[in-house]
């Protein structure tokens, strides 16, 4: 399926816009915080060993907004494929 705003009704390409300059804006604002947490998050590995990973979900858990817990999500991800 096709996704072409020109096909959208001028009010759901408004929101659309709308809705993604919000979550740029959410990324630019927070880029460097994410990295920070997601860096304390890593650091805490080998202090929690096995019950690193729940430990982690359970504060990712924690964050709000949920836009912001995936950022935090995506860079722990980075950190430990870059181990």
């Amino acid at each position: 399926m096709s996704f072409n705003l020109a096909d959208k009704p001028l009010a759901e390409r408004a929101a659309l816009e709308d809705e993604k300059s919000r979550l740029f804006d959410l990324w630019q604002s927070n880029l460097g915080k994410s990295k920070g947490e997601a860096a304390r998050l890593f650091g805490e590995r080998a202090k929690r060993k096995g019950k690193w990973a729940e430990w982690v979900r359970s504060e990712l858990d924690l964050l709000s907004p949920p836009e912001y817990a995936n950022m935090v999500r995506s860079e722990v991800n980075r950190l430990m494929a870059a181990k």
